[in-house]
């Protein structure tokens, strides 16, 4: 079993109740474009643990990687799990390999931000079971809305 990693710090997060949805990430202070808010942390697991497990699926902290691990940010992860799904975001996650070849996952600002703004990111979800969008439904408010938290449908 590894050691436990200490969970690093969010110092441009605070989490707080959102308009959105449950609890939110909002900043601290103004953030310029690019901003780098946090790594996504939690427990880590592999396809074949996720497909042996039964989730909540009311409410996770479930994100899955290029490499197909997942991380579950309830189980020690730090701010970046309330980071909310918006239509039109406001950060975006990118996945980075740090020096040790682990796959990281980064979430940074798209654009500037001024303190007390909540920060969103597009979740574009898959729904593997064939569920229809009305199961995951956005609550986003943006003029661009899709209705849904599924990823965009590609125009032919």
């Amino acid at each position: 079993m590894k050691p436990r990693k200490q969970t690093s710090s969010t110092p441009h997060i605070r989490v707080a109740p959102s308009g959105v949805h449950g609890l939110g990430a909002f900043a601290t202070c103004d953030l310029p474009a690019e901003a780098f808010l946090g790594l996504y942390e939690g427990r880590r697991y592999t396809q074949q643990e996720i497909a042996a497990r039964t989730w909540n699926d009311q409410l996770t902290y479930l994100f899955t990687l290029s490499n197909q691990e997942t991380i579950d940010g309830a189980k020690g992860g730090n701010g970046t799990r309330h980071l909310n799904h918006a239509c039109d975001p406001n950060c975006e996650a990118v996945e980075e390999y740090d020096d040790a070849g682990e796959l990281l996952l980064k979430f940074q600002t798209l654009v500037a931000v001024d303190a007390g703004d909540e920060l969103f990111i597009d979740y574009s979800l898959t729904a593997d079971d064939g569920s229809t969008a009305e199961k995951y439904p956005c609550h986003c408010g943006s003029p661009n809305c899709r209705g849904t938290m599924l990823a965009p449908v590609d125009a032919d």
